[in-house]
């Protein structure tokens, strides 16, 4: 089946910003875009109202980005310490994934998902780290992480 062309009324990842028209699989649309209301069918009528929600979403966007660049700022001014058991030769008995940062972030009243955390792999040896974190609207810092081997 040919893709259609819909009109975004949200910021869609990977896809696209509010007002922008787009051509998507029609599955795709019917399943995930629609139903969660981020689009509508492309039609004359449509550009009607996004003239008149333009303006509601750039301000909207203003002050998302505002904000993602203060936590950005926040964030890397922070250096989180993890005490973890290890051997002797630095392995630890675990790891430290997203969530164990994101619920750390939490801890310092940071509000992050972990799914915002950029880690390759959990980290499984003691020492210091750089992990970076994208925040949306292409903002983007590293928090620096410190593991520590914990006393036995």
């Amino acid at each position: 089946m040919a893709n259609q062309k819909y009109i975004l009324l949200e910021d869609v990842a990977d896809l696209g910003l509010a007002g922008d028209e787009v051509s998507v699989a029609a599955g795709y649309a019917r399943n995930y875009l629609v139903p969660r209301g981020l689009v509508m069918k492309s039609t004359p009528g449509t550009a009607k109202i996004l003239a008149a929600r333009k303006e509601q979403n750039e301000h909207r966007r203003a002050q998302e980005l505002s904000a993602a660049q203060a936590l950005a700022a926040k964030i890397a001014e922070l250096e989180l310490s993890f005490a973890m058991q290890a051997s002797d030769d630095g392995q630890l008995f675990g790891s430290v994934s997203v969530r164990s940062i994101a619920e750390k972030l939490a801890e310092q009243d940071i509000a992050v998902n972990h799914q915002q955390i950029k880690l390759e792999e959990a980290i499984k040896t003691v020492g210091d780290f750089e992990v970076p974190v994208a925040l949306g609207h292409e903002v983007k810092t590293t928090v620096k992480i410190k593991i520590e081997r914990a006393p036995a």
